[in-house]
């Protein structure tokens, strides 16, 4: 198979960061680069519109879950990329998380997707589990989901 770059979206939370883990393992495996999505749940998004939430704590906050995938890839030789993207739109109701990282493959030209499964219903906070099940369904890559 050959793979030049796997995808992988995140949200900072535990589910994120096994999904970069094994991203890390599947592009070291094929020598391929590493791209971390960022995807803002609608809450974030809109409150860094609205000046509630300052961008540069958010930033911050994923330049501090990319140290934490540099430190824990160790001695793979990947090289890993990194993007962010708002998971919900006020005015295009069909942008959702799963759209948004389908998107997102397409313009990066990924060969491969790691996902975190889809997180349990009463953790609203967590994004990336709500487009699992999309992705799964409509990606034209193969899809690793954990």
């Amino acid at each position: 198979m050959d793979t030049e770059l796997v995808l992988t979206p995140v949200d900072g939370s535990e589910d994120a960061r096994r999904a970069a883990d094994y991203a890390v393992a599947v592009a070291s495996r094929y020598g391929a680069d590493l791209h971390l999505l960022f995807v803002l749940d609608q809450r974030v998004a809109q409150g860094i519109q609205t000046g509630d939430i300052e961008a540069g704590a958010v930033a911050e906050t994923h330049r501090e879950f990319l140290s934490e995938v540099h430190d824990r890839a160790g001695d793979h030789d990947v090289d890993i990329t990194t993007s962010s993207a708002a998971g919900f739109s006020t005015s295009s109701l069909s942008r959702t998380p799963g759209s948004v990282v389908l998107d997102a493959a397409e313009e990066l030209d990924a060969d491969f997707l790691v996902v975190p499964r889809e997180t349990p219903a009463d953790d609203v906070d967590v994004t990336i589990g709500k487009a699992a099940l999309y992705v799964l369904q409509y990606a034209d890559q193969p899809v690793l989901s954990v």
